[in-house]
């Protein structure tokens, strides 16, 4: 979100450019630039996508990933820097252009100093050297690919506290030290560590697991909802934005910022921290304060004592103690800051037997979290949630199918919940939970679930991409295993004796629900 700058002469050739695609860029009070529609777009259409001006893998210990397409797996160090990586000669000669003034520079920091490179700092580096080449003409600039789009970006700085200011100063004269031969501002470039902080996107693939990070101009003038018409997803580096509903012509087209699955409270306290906006999305504005409690009690509040109840409560200030709205039951402040205190102890614990890769331990000390947690937050808790996502990941790294398709079965009813009836995180859960009912030879069900995640992600995803198409084979493989075990099933009851399926009767009767869930090969 931002206020238009007043030098906009990119604005015209940018509402020219997109002007095709049944776009425009609008002006609204207290928003400032907005995508607006000009045409209708249906469920699953594109809307726009872009490649990202500038954009850095997160080359960690663990996972590395292609600095041309973000591919991972056979990767080799560029040989001169030995930092970029590439997958192909494919893309390092399409990257050559901006590496080898990248890997100059790199070279000449010296080896150490290479190693302490972060994301943050490769993608300003990029961004600057991208920006050199557009002026000295040694690759194009287009109308939606210009620095001028990066510039004309919110900063935010006047918000910014001190500690921020220093850090992305600090910043900024690392920059200075890996481009010497660049004429550095330091306070351009901490505001451009600004930009960066509210507008650059986490780059996922199809599943959303984050690859890298990448500024795109364009993409980043569309606002958020926390009820969004649209969502954002990535093949390789291209930004994708799709329609998730229908858009008629003359809509704000909206994506959301951040993570939606929480109370509004929380969900505005996350938006004016990072992003320095309130929101004021149908989802943060609702007329019923009574349901806005009970959904923060039930998401992020405690559950009843009494097993049997499935209440949520709300605090007492004078008692000091919680009541629950369903049955009246009391649950003392004392108890219930006691498990807490317990389970932040096991959590902190656990993350880092996590990080040391010792998954069985981890696993064992996330059981006895989700236990704790089990008695002191609703069903439908997100911080339940949380740990029971960890396990979830856990015992697929594990190979342990049947825990992690619990796991999955327990996760989706608070997804379901918590998110949109089309969210690619909701979609791919159905995903997750049809593979492993697949891996399980449980072919009826991995059918009902991976049918749903096909009606979601083939809106949020599309349908042309290597993940798609192989899901789409998925379900194929499970719709005719299913097919086949119905036909054993059937012969095997058309063949037996009457007597055989229901004594004592004269006449043959249809196969109930139980004959159909015969597992046979």
């Amino acid at each position: 979100m931002e206020e238009e700058p007043k030098n906009n002469g990119y604005m015209e050739p940018l509402r020219r450019a997109i002007e095709a695609q049944g776009l425009t860029v609008t002006t609204q009070q207290g928003k400032g630039r907005c995508l607006t529609t000009t045409v209708d777009f249906s469920p699953g259409q594109v809307i726009i996508s872009q490649e990202p001006y500038a954009s850095a893998p997160s080359n960690g210990t663990i996972n590395s990933f292609c600095d041309g397409c973000f591919a991972s797996g056979g990767l080799k160090f560029c040989s001169k820097c030995r930092v970029a990586r590439y997958c192909g000669s494919g893309c390092q000669k399409l990257e050559w252009k901006l590496h080898q003034l990248e890997c100059e520079a790199l070279v000449g920091l010296g080896k150490d100093r290479r190693e302490m490179l972060t994301t943050s700092i490769r993608l300003m580096v990029r961004l600057l050297l991208r920006r050199r080449l557009q002026y000295e003409k040694v690759i194009p600039t287009t109308a939606t690919d210009n620095y001028e789009l990066v510039e004309a970006l919110e900063a935010h700085m006047s918000e910014l506290n001190e500690e921020q200011l220093v850090l992305y100063a600090q910043m900024a004269n690392l920059v200075r030290l890996v481009l010497p031969s660049t004429e550095i501002d330091v306070k351009n470039i901490t505001m451009n560590f600004s930009r960066l902080a509210c507008n650059a996107h986490s780059i996922c693939d199809s599943e959303l697991r984050p690859l890298g990070t990448g500024i795109y101009p364009v993409i980043s003038i569309i606002n958020h909802s926390c009820l969004p018409n649209s969502v954002l997803t990535f093949e390789g580096k291209l930004a994708m934005v799709r329609a998730v509903e229908p858009i008629p012509k003359g809509t704000e087209v909206l994506i959301s910022y951040i993570e939606t699955a929480g109370s509004s409270m929380t969900r505005k306290e996350t938006l004016r921290k990072q992003y320095f906006f309130t929101c004021t999305c149908p989802g943060c504005m609702k007329v019923d304060a009574y349901a806005d409690l009970r959904e923060t009690a039930i998401l992020e509040g405690y559950r009843c004592k009494d097993n049997k109840c499935d209440g949520f409560l709300f605090f007492n200030s004078d008692d000091r103690v919680f009541i629950c709205q369903q049955c009246g039951l009391f649950r003392d402040e004392q108890e219930i800051k006691q498990i807490e205190s317990e389970v932040e102890q096991l959590s902190s614990f656990a993350a880092k037997l996590l990080s040391s890769g010792d998954n069985i331990k981890a696993s064992t000390l996330y059981k006895t979290i989700e236990k704790h947690q089990m008695n002191l937050c609703h069903s439908l808790s997100v911080k339940l949630l949380r740990t029971r996502e960890s396990l979830l990941k856990i015992m697929i790294d594990l190979n342990d199918w049947r825990e992690a398709l619990t796991c999955c079965r327990l996760i989706l009813p608070v997804y379901k919940r918590v998110y949109r009836k089309i969210h690619p995180m909701l979609g791919l859960q159905y995903y997750t939970c049809g593979k492993l009912e697949w891996f399980l030879e449980d072919a009826e069900n991995a059918l009902k679930s991976l049918t749903r995640a096909v009606d979601i992600l083939r809106i949020t995803h599309g349908s042309n991409t290597s993940f798609m198409r192989d899901l789409f084979n998925l379900l194929d493989e499970a719709r005719a295993e299913a097919t086949h075990r119905l036909s054993d099933c059937m012969a095997c009851w058309i063949n037996r004796p009457v007597h055989s399926v229901v004594p004592g009767l004269k006449t043959s009767l249809p196969p109930t629900a139980a004959d159909w869930k015969i597992k046979t090969r």
